[in-house]
């Protein structure tokens, strides 16, 4: 199975692609799109949409896994991110690749053990787990969270769609010690 994880968002877009098999899971690309150079909003869903078809052209996934926006201060931001969601969800939804969305917990909680997790400990754990080493600069803290995405959607579907909790650190390295570097 081929999972494109998308972490959506108005000014940065992380997509990650891993190939699942059984337990093995390869990263077969990921990137960012840097959207702060367009002038308008519509401008970047366009330009979203069209990378992102690039990428399910080149790697043809089997399923789509987004982080869907939960909470915010500001409604105009929230809208954004909402569209910029969309435009992400459409570039499958037109290929009849299913779409499943992760809350940010969700995502965290299942490649740290922590819900509450920082970004850069999602980060950490995303070059760990996957074996993406530390000379490669392209791994970004959006790119980190698509493949999270996409590595939640994965797990989630070896258990039957089933979530596995852990009461702290500790719990979750001791179920899953193939995950320290």
């Amino acid at each position: 199975m081929i999972v494109l994880g998308i972490d959506p968002g108005s000014r940065f877009t992380g997509y990650g692609v891993l190939e699942i098999d059984g337990g093995r899971e390869t990263v077969v690309e990921y990137g960012v799109l840097n959207l702060d150079k367009l002038e308008t909003h519509v401008l970047r869903l366009r330009h979203i949409y069209e990378r992102l078809s690039q990428v399910v052209e080149r790697c043809l996934p089997d399923q789509c896994a987004i982080e869907m926006p939960v909470y915010g201060r500001n409604p105009q931001s929230m809208l954004k991110l909402g569209r910029a969601q969309a435009a992400a969800m459409l570039v499958a939804l037109n290929r009849e690749i299913p779409v499943t969305e992760y809350t940010p917990k969700e995502v965290k909680k299942s490649v740290t053990g922590n819900g509450n997790a920082s970004k850069e400990q999602v980060w950490y754990m995303i070059r760990s787990i996957l074996n993406i080493t530390d000379a490669d600069p392209t791994l970004g803290l959006d790119a980190a969270d698509a493949l999270a995405v996409g590595l939640c959607h994965a797990h989630r579907q070896s258990r039957g769609g089933k979530t596995t909790s852990y009461r702290d650190w500790e719990s979750f390295l001791r179920a899953n010690p193939d995950r320290l570097g």
